[in-house]
């Protein structure tokens, strides 16, 4: 199939976005509208605040991306979007805003999986990912491993037992005064920081298994920040530099053993703290060191974006995927080996 335009929407958290890709490559326009400063003063997102700022945005976004785009509404051939996991009144917004939307259209609607858009940015970038490959997807709200047999397969070989990567550097970062969003300014910090002068674990990186664990190294630091406080030696920007090569090296390190062990030659990176620079340093180098080849998205597509949910919708409509109009918004994750429609009663094929 040609020229198959889909609009996708994305309102799982504190981003308003809309895209529309042509044929799962192509983004002719997208849009995200950020609710970081509303949420600033609050230290992390407000439910409530981000649901009622996408109500407020949400029509403006699409029509945004239209105009960009240079379409008319009829020009659309289905309607993509995220339907879990994410905050419930985020998700719900977007959701009903799609059902509608396709509904006025008569256009099939397509449920997305918020995870398999952060991972199928990269397939909107690059064209020669080869498979099998290993894909570490690190966000605010998860941290897994994937082995990938195509674009559209993933089996999960690790993930996070507690708190998820982005998430520690939230707390941490809300902890030493540095604000929110944590992973940006924790990373700024540490620019003029170095690591090493103080000293914070390297939590499961003397397991075999590829599972994560950060809700440990999130209370060191927070008594290491403490005891450094009572005897007057707090230096924020070392510690926000200890903090991230501590996290950071564990991370690399289960993902170039997975890779080793599973034999593949690629590695992904995906989600919003793929966007860290030392993640991807560090990461680039230990992938040169043993001949894999690396992707991760530009910045604008690790951020949560629609481009990603319209992107991996297109597979789903080549293979007449559809979704009802009684679909439902989950907050949870649900299991990464099923298709988000596989999981919803009743889907029909349009």
């Amino acid at each position: 199939m040609d020229n198959i335009k889909i609009l996708g929407i994305e309102t799982s958290c504190d981003e308003t976005a809309a895209s529309i890709v042509q044929d799962g490559k192509e983004i002719l326009a997208n849009i995200i509208n950020s609710q970081i400063p509303i949420h600033q003063q609050f230290g992390g997102v407000v439910p409530e605040v981000a649901s009622r700022k996408h109500i407020e945005s949400i029509a403006f976004v699409v029509a945004e991306a239209f105009k960009e785009a240079n379409l008319e509404y009829a020009d659309i051939d289905a309607v993509a979007v995220t339907n879990r996991p994410g905050l419930i009144g985020a998700l719900l917004v977007g959701l009903s805003f799609a059902k509608a939307f396709a509904y006025a259209l008569d256009k099939p609607l397509i449920a997305v999986n918020h995870l398999y858009g952060h991972i199928y940015a990269n397939f909107l970038e690059y064209e020669d990912i080869k498979f099998p490959a290993v894909c570490l997807v690190v966000s605010g709200g998860h941290t897994s491993l994937l082995l990938m047999e195509d674009a559209t397969s993933y089996e999960v070989i690790g993930a996070t037992l507690d708190d998820a990567a982005g998430e520690a550097f939230d707390k941490v970062a809300r902890f030493m005064g540095l604000g929110y969003p944590g992973g940006p300014l924790v990373q700024k910090a540490a620019e003029t920081g170095q690591a090493g002068l103080v000293t914070l674990p390297r939590v499961y990186l003397d397991r075999d298994d590829f599972n994560f664990s950060f809700s440990g190294l999130k209370t060191a630091t927070m008594n290491l920040w403490k005891k450094l406080e009572r005897q007057g030696s707090q230096n924020v920007n070392d510690m926000a530099a200890e903090f991230q090569t501590a996290l950071v090296e564990v991370l690399v390190a289960k993902t170039i053993k997975a890779a080793n062990k599973y034999q593949v030659d690629n590695i992904l990176l995906a989600g919003g703290v793929a966007a860290n620079s030392k993640l991807r340093d560090l990461m680039a180098e230990e992938a040169r060191a043993n001949k894999l080849k690396l992707y991760y998205p530009s910045l604008k597509l690790c951020t949560d974006n629609a481009a990603m949910i319209a992107g991996v919708a297109y597979h789903d409509f080549v293979n007449g995927r559809f979704a009802p109009l009684n679909l439902n918004a989950y907050p949870s994750q649900m299991s990464l080996l099923k298709r988000p429609v596989d999981i919803v009663d009743n889907s029909v094929d349009k």
